[in-house]
């Protein structure tokens, strides 16, 4: 078992001029845990500071709801600047300036093409990727390479781990999900390569310890023994962390104090979530999960293992899903016991609607929610919004109509202007939005998908 409890400076090999961002990583070990800090000034020479402040990593993260949306009462009337917010926005105007709103992206090759109807099972794969998905119930299952992967391949040898993709229902392992197709094409939306689908993490200690052990994952029995003294992880550290707090200048004394915090909080969280057993049922096998029995103290703890990974430059690409497509979770918590996929077919049954745009509402809360959070915590000399690209959307336009080429799409933060409608020309490729975030990351891509050009109008 490893005890090692040293300060330890890493400096990357990798010349990182061609990537924005310092090489320079610190972490603080102790006990088979290393703890990534974020950049700290103090600890940087002043020709690396100023490069650090200068030119921060650009990062990109994709925010997935399922099953669509109720667009009358999404989608504004006007484009441009200062429209006027519709309902399901309306959790959204304390961000509005940090926003851009983009209308009329779809995916051509989400089309049937001759294949079987299955609105959910071609639309989600084609959701990052812009590929046409084989239709198959079997382990042949083949779509594309997804653009949170392009980027993912792009940065790998400059972060610890390529890509987190994070989620918060487990996966459907048997058979189809949709009509021909396997139940892989509705559980993610990235994919390494056509051939290759990544599930997406959804227990919460299960990603503390993918980000906070020693390599990939803590060792069984140092956290078994970690689990026996009820310790934390940040009990083990204390130490390290004291005698950097002495190199450390006022600002990043600070900063240092908010992410121990930060880390401190989500521990707490999980640990409660852990005495807590609850039982899922995935397609008749019923299994015990320790994750918290609140679907939204679900989803912050993911977000904020997320941000805790992409503020100490962990990773720069993360998805992360509020279900997986078809989901048919019921959101007791607004007083509405239907299932989400059966409402999103609300046959313009006037209760249904009102109750499907009542969860449209509540998850851009949680959108909402996501950028103020994002948006204080300090990165360089600006926060972690400022320094990344967010993508918030869904894989269907219309749920009624299994609409694919409208979707709702906002795109936030990586600096550039909010508070715009961008009302593109109808059927514009969702992948000409993809290709202007990669190229905006610094990505050397001169297509994606079926993208045709940039995305008009997105950089100003």
């Amino acid at each position: 078992m490893k005890t090692n409890r040293s300060l330890k400076h890493f400096s990357s090999s990798t010349n990182s001029s061609e990537h924005s961002g310092p090489s320079r990583r610190v972490f603080l070990k102790g006990l088979g845990a290393a703890v990534a800090l974020p950049v700290m000034e103090s600890l940087l020479p002043a020709t690396a500071m100023a490069k650090s402040f200068e030119q921060r990593p650009k990062r990109m993260t994709v925010f997935y709801s399922p099953n669509g949306m109720r667009m009358q009462r999404y989608t504004p009337t006007t484009a441009g600047k200062n429209y006027q917010a519709t309902p399901i926005l309306q959790p959204l105007e304390k961000m509005r300036e940090k926003y851009t709103l983009v209308s009329g992206l779809g995916h051509y090759q989400a089309s049937a093409f001759g294949d079987p109807s299955a609105g959910h099972g071609r639309s989600c794969p084609a959701f990052l990727t812009g590929a046409h998905a084989k239709a198959t119930e079997g382990a042949d299952i083949y779509c594309g390479i997804s653009a949170d992967q392009v980027a993912a391949q792009y940065f790998a040898k400059d972060t610890q781990l390529a890509s987190l993709e994070l989620g918060i229902e487990p996966p459907s392992l048997l058979g189809s999900c949709d009509i021909n197709y396997s139940c892989t094409y509705t559980n993610t939306i990235s994919w390494r390569s056509p051939t290759q689908a990544l599930p997406a993490m959804v227990t919460p200690s299960d990603v503390f310890e993918h980000l906070f052990g020693d390599g990939n994952q803590i060792d069984e029995v140092t956290r078994q023994k970690r689990l026996a003294q009820k310790s934390s992880l940040l009990d083990f550290i204390n130490a390290e962390a004291k005698r950097l707090n002495q190199n450390l200048g006022m600002n990043d004394r600070h900063k240092m104090a908010q992410y121990l915090e930060s880390i401190r909080d989500v521990e707490r969280r999980i640990t409660k979530a852990r005495e807590t057993t609850i039982e899922m049922n995935l397609d008749g096998f019923t299994v015990p999960a320790n994750i918290p029995s609140d679907y939204e103290e679900h989803v912050k703890i993911m977000l904020d293992l997320q941000m805790l990974a992409l503020q100490t430059d962990m990773t720069r690409v993360s998805t992360f899903m509020l279900g997986r497509e078809l989901s048919n979770h019921a959101y007791n918590n607004l007083g509405i016991p239907d299932g989400h996929h059966a409402l999103s077919h609300h046959a313009n049954i006037p209760d249904n609607i009102d109750k499907l745009v009542k969860v449209n509402t509540y998850h851009m809360q949680l959108f909402a929610d996501y950028l103020e959070k994002m948006a204080s915590i300090p990165d360089g000399d600006s926060n972690l919004l400022e320094n990344t690209f967010v993508i918030r959307g869904a894989c269907i336009g219309e749920s009624n109509d299994h609409d694919h080429m409208d979707l709702p799409i906002i795109f936030a933060g990586g600096g550039l202007e909010g508070n715009r409608h961008i009302a593109a020309k109808k059927h514009t490729p969702m992948c000409n939005l993809l290709l202007s975030v990669l190229q905006q990351m610094g990505v050397p891509a001169q297509s994606f998908g079926d993208s045709s050009e940039p995305l008009a109008g997105l950089i100003t």
